[in-house]
């Protein structure tokens, strides 16, 4: 399967991009920020990093490009996600089928500690209680190393500010959508299923995902996030990053 998607995978990894950058137009920069602490953390550039929900492999592509001597491990639930991570990171990254929403995904894990795990814009479709545990795990796999999520976390003490900025960046993306310069999320998922090489994979995701899955989205402030890190076992947690309504908030084990 990973041949037969060779061929198309770079073209879906690039529209990948574009559909997230409507969303997050500084992706990249964020991405980079929680590179920067990682390389703070293990001068020796050879980091064990796990990739939390990484999907297509965004993350794990940007890693091994910064530490070429990396040991990458993928994890992700969605089968087109991983076939296209699959394919594009080549056997340069363990890929793990897993779900998040168990504690059993530890048990897939192939090493038993990372200096690193990084997620991004991925863990907001985890119920409030489930999110608190699993960084309890998260904290179980680090070995003395950092813990970066990035995602929607918006600043309690600007709400109003906060909605103004979202509702900028709502009419810019649906500019972009009218233009055709980025593909919606919507659209992005219906070149999947019609894809004759990934639809089987779509049929998958589709007894998985149930058709109100994209209500469960649930975004508290960076603060929820740093007092359950902090509850969690994590000795320093803190905000490392901030763009509009979204924040990367790491933690050092």
């Amino acid at each position: 399967m990973t041949h037969y998607l060779a061929e198309v995978a770079e073209a879906f990894q690039e529209s990948w991009d574009r559909q997230q950058e409507a969303y997050l137009p500084d992706r990249e920069h964020r991405i980079a920020t929680m590179l920067d602490a990682v390389e703070a953390l293990t001068p020796e550039r050879r980091p064990r990093i796990l990739d939390l929900a990484g999907g297509t492999g965004s993350i794990s592509l940007r890693a091994l490009a910064r530490f070429p001597g990396a040991q990458v491990t993928l994890v992700d639930q969605d089968p087109v996600l991983l076939a296209l991570a699959e394919a594009s990171l080549g056997g340069r990254a363990g890929i793990i089928a897993a779900d998040l929403g168990r504690s059993s995904w530890m048990e897939a894990l192939p090493h038993r500690d990372y200096d690193a795990v990084l997620t991004a814009t991925a863990l907001h479709w985890l119920a409030p209680e489930r999110l608190a545990v699993l960084y309890g795990e998260i904290r179980q796999v680090l070995r003395g190393g950092v813990f970066a999520n990035a995602d929607h976390m918006p600043d309690e003490g600007l709400p109003e500010l906060t909605k103004k900025l979202l509702g900028k960046a709502d009419a810019r993306r649906e500019a972009r959508y009218a233009a055709g310069a980025a593909l919606s999320w919507r659209d992005w998922w219906a070149r999947v299923a019609a894809d004759p090489r990934l639809a089987p994979r779509h049929a998958e995701r589709e007894k998985i995902y149930p058709a109100e899955h994209g209500s469960a989205e649930w975004t508290p402030p960076a603060g929820w996030h740093l007092a359950a890190l902090r509850t969690a076992g994590f000795t320093e947690a803190g905000l490392l990053w901030r763009g509009g309504a979204d924040a990367t908030v790491a933690a050092v084990a």
